[in-house]
């Protein structure tokens, strides 16, 4: 087998889930490549080499541009502050390699569509973080609704929160950067906004309101300066489908009790079904008739599932879904059919985002 040397910029919580990806792939599926865990790069050159030596790569690099340019790296995965997905993907794009970027893709729609037109036109394979789409159960509610289960999809009620930003005593980072986040609407509802299309195709239009609920924060931990937040803290959208089905949308960062609460109820003219990732390994189906909602629990008869458990009810984990996805992009690498979001899918999730802050600012009807 023709060895894939992987090379991974950012060492935070996304950083290491590529990483516990890449080393986990190779143990849970037979891959047409041999994966060579080739380089890793960080802007503090001692974390690098750490964390290379930690997660088992060849070498370390101080400077992203090195590791775009070492001649064993094929593919570049991109963990970085978002701000900084635009040149980190448009230099590997331009060295001919594949990109595997987290999501949201940029920051800006203009960003998101050179990327996606530049990755075309150059034939490389791309992929972007949207992990939770690899979910067997996902995959299932999609083949579902595909074969008509539920009947004519006519709504779609999504959301997703978490608290992580709840205290306004939290100091400012770079999430409350226009220019380097976007809110609570790129960096979790992205996510929703995915998952949406994923489900039930493209939205004709939306209209929307965001807010931002704490207008300042700390500048740094128990600092007295304070500083402006010019990004929302929540987002609700209403929605149209092209295929006629109307729907919500809302995602915030400041709902408590809340850690990782994407879910949605998909209703049609035969059933609904509900999903929440916090219970991830579950869907609830009520078909028309039924007095109420049955549990359909994943099991190995779900490939993806089977590929780490022989038995339902042992649970799959955020980590094994970002291996799924890692498997896909090798699959794609190697030039076999592989499903998973790519660039252009990633900046059709931009574009929606975009309208519905048009529409938030406009307070009406934005068409796509």
């Amino acid at each position: 087998m023709r060895a894939l040397g992987i090379g991974l910029i950012g060492t935070g919580f996304m950083g290491r889930a590529h990483a516990l990806a890449f080393r986990n792939v190779s143990s849970a599926f037979e891959l047409p490549v041999h994966l060579h865990l080739a380089a890793l790069a960080d802007a503090d050159v001692e974390r690098a080499q750490h964390c290379a030596n930690a997660w088992g790569f060849a070498r370390a690099h101080g400077d992203w541009q090195q590791l775009i340019s070492d001649p064993a790296v094929d593919v570049v995965a991109i963990t970085t502050p978002n701000h900084l997905h635009f040149p980190m993907a448009m230099a590997a794009i331009a060295a001919g390699k594949a990109v595997y970027c987290e999501k949201p893709l940029a920051v800006s729609l203009q960003q998101a569509e050179q990327m996606h037109l530049a990755a075309r036109v150059a034939g490389v394979v791309t992929r972007v973080g949207y992990n939770y789409q690899h979910n067997p159960m996902l995959v299932l509610a999609k083949q579902m609704i595909e074969r008509g289960d539920l009947g004519r999809i006519i709504s779609f009620q999504g959301e997703f929160s978490e608290d992580f930003m709840a205290d306004p005593a939290l100091p400012w980072s770079w999430r409350c950067e226009p220019g380097h986040a976007g809110g609570a609407l790129a960096d979790l509802g992205s996510h929703l906004l995915a998952m949406a299309r994923y489900l039930v195709g493209d939205v004709q239009a939306v209209c929307a309101d965001s807010q931002t609920v704490h207008p300042q924060r700390p500048a740094s931990r128990n600092s007295s300066e304070l500083r402006d937040i010019l990004i929302d803290d929540q987002t609700h959208a209403l929605v149209r489908f092209s295929n006629g089905a109307r729907g919500t949308l809302s995602s915030s960062w400041l709902k408590h009790g809340y850690k990782n609460h994407l879910s949605f109820e998909i209703s049609g003219t035969g059933g609904t079904l509900k999903f929440d990732q916090e219970r991830l390994n579950e869907l609830h189906l009520c078909k028309a008739g039924q007095a109420g909602f049955e549990r359909l629990l994943a099991g190995p008869e779900l490939p993806g599932y089977a590929a780490f458990s022989p038995a339902g009810g042992h649970q799959l984990g955020y980590n094994e879904l970002k291996t799924l996805e890692v498997h896909g992009l090798i699959q794609a690498c190697a030039g076999n059919p592989a499903p998973g979001p790519d660039f252009e899918e990633a900046w059709q999730v931009e574009r929606l985002a975009a309208a519905i802050r048009e529409a938030a600012e406009q307070q009406r009807w934005i068409t796509l």
